[in-house]
């Protein structure tokens, strides 16, 4: 007959309740520094917007892996055409990204933009796992609730989306990624803004777009204003370097962070255009 091992009870001392109360501090302070300085969602606005903006909205609610309800709006286009999985920034929510959205239906594209979790009509609380998540469920309902095929997705993220968009792109299909304005990491970013002090380390958030690109093996597009005073050009060129082939850079003259399809005007939707249409083969 085996003999049975007697059963240790682990008593906590007190330095691992000092341990564990230290490392609940820091994930709590950092929480609360995310929500400062890196979220900042603005409340839903009820207005009619499809007859405000003439836009075809169709209110879409899905959810994340974790039931957290989400919105967005679905812009169909009047014919056949690839599909833009649109991950906006971190500020204001997807009624500020409507005016863009009208040049984007006007040029031929099918959109499809959400809110993340506590952005306008989503719930929730933001974090990096949660807003993943959420681009995931996006993903999902393009693929499983209105059947489109992969091959004619194309991922679009800006500033902070950019990173977004670059983590689906590592773990989904889609035929192209477009990166606007972005930054490597928040460790990247924040070195820039504090003279090299690594303040990164008050933050839970980590958006690393350029370890994400190591696993993204699609064609992929980067834009960035030569004049952006919030994500430095030198940023996008370090995210287009960490891009594996086939891959482009395209440079605005003159644009700023928030500004930049505005200053590039019919030039940069064309180069939008065309970039979509050579990773999609569809013509727009």
């Amino acid at each position: 007959m085996e003999e049975k091992e007697p059963i240790r009870r682990v008593r906590r001392t007190g330095g691992d309740r000092v341990a564990h109360t230290d490392r609940t501090f820091l994930a709590t302070t950092q929480d609360l520094f995310d929500q400062l300085f890196v979220y900042h969602p603005a409340p839903w606005i009820d207005r009619d917007w499809a007859l405000l903006t003439g836009l075809p909205l169709e209110e879409v609610s899905f959810q994340a892996a974790d039931r957290t309800e989400l919105f967005g709006w679905f812009v169909a286009s009047s014919k056949p055409a690839p599909v833009l999985l649109w991950c906006h920034g971190n500020a204001g929510n997807i009624i500020n990204r409507l005016e863009n959205l009208v040049e984007l239906h006007t040029l031929g594209l099918a959109v499809f933009l959400f809110d993340y979790r506590g952005y306008g009509r989503s719930h929730g609380r933001p974090s990096e796992d949660g807003l993943y998540q959420d681009a995931l469920a996006a993903y999902a309902y393009l693929r499983e609730t209105r059947g489109i095929d992969p091959r004619q997705i194309v991922l679009f993220g800006r500033s902070l989306g950019a990173a977004v968009a670059g983590d689906v792109a590592s773990r989904r299909s889609a035929a192209g990624l477009i990166l606007e304005s972005a930054f490597p990491s928040i460790a990247a970013l924040t070195k820039s803004y504090m003279w090299g002090f690594p303040a990164y380390w008050l933050l839970a958030a980590r958006y690393n777009l350029s370890e994400r690109l190591s696993n993204v093996h699609i064609p992929v597009l980067v834009i960035h204003g030569d004049r952006d005073h919030i994500v430095p050009i030198e940023m996008g060129e370090q995210v287009y370097a960490a891009a594996h082939s086939p891959k482009a850079f395209y440079r605005v003259e003159g644009a700023d962070h928030n500004t930049l399809y505005i200053t590039g005007g019919k030039p940069y939707f064309r180069r939008l255009k065309q970039f979509v249409e050579e990773v999609t083969g569809m013509r727009i």
